[in-house]
C-alpha cells in the first residue's frame, strides 16, 4: 500500500510539474531573467504550492500520528550553518545555469526535454560525490 501511495504522490507531483511548465527549463530560466524576458507565471505556481502545502500541514498537524507510520519524521531545528548555505548556493547555481531542479529534471527526462540527458547524470554524479564526502567527514551527524 505504501509503495502505491508513494507512486501516486509522485505521479501527481510530476503531472503538476508538467502542467505548470516547471519541467520546461526555458520557463524557469525566463523566470530568473529579471532584466530580459522575465516570466512571472512561475511565482504564481509557487504561491499556489505554498497555499496548498500550508493547508496540508495545518490538517496533518492535528493528527496524533501519520497514517502509514508510527510517528512524524520532523527534522530537529538547528541554526543556519555553512553546509546549509553552501548547499543552497550550489542548488541555486545549478538551477539558474541549467534551468532544472531535481524534480522537474527527472519529470522532463521521459519527455526528452533538451538538456536532461546531461543534467540528470551530472546531478547523479553530484549527489554521489556529496554522499561520499559526507561519509568521510568526521563532523557529519546525518545518517
Amino acid at each position: 500500500m505504501r509503495v502505491f501511495l508513494n507512486f501516486l504522490a509522485g505521479l501527481i507531483f510530476g503531472i503538476g510539474l508538467i502542467a505548470s511548465g516547471m519541467a520546461d527549463p526555458s520557463k524557469v530560466l525566463n523566470f530568473l531573467d529579471f532584466t530580459g524576458t522575465w516570466d512571472p507565471s512561475l511565482a504564481f505556481v509557487m504561491a499556489g504550492a505554498i497555499a496548498v502545502t500550508s493547508v496540508g500541514y495545518a490538517l496533518v498537524q492535528r493528527r496524533a500520528k501519520p497514517v502509514l507510520e508510527n510517528q512524524f519524521q520532523i527534522p530537529a531545528k538547528w541554526p543556519v550553518d555553512a553546509r546549509l548555505v553552501l548547499g543552497s548556493a550550489m542548488f541555486g547555481l545549478g538551477w539558474g545555469l541549467g534551468g532544472f531542479c531535481p524534480g522537474p529534471a527527472i519529470t522532463a527526462l521521459p519527455l526528452a526535454a533538451p538538456g536532461t540527458l546531461v543534467f540528470v547524470p551530472a546531478m547523479g554524479i553530484g549527489i554521489a560525490a556529496a554522499v561520499h564526502l559526507l561519509r568521510r567527514s568526521p563532523t557529519t551527524t546525518d545518517g
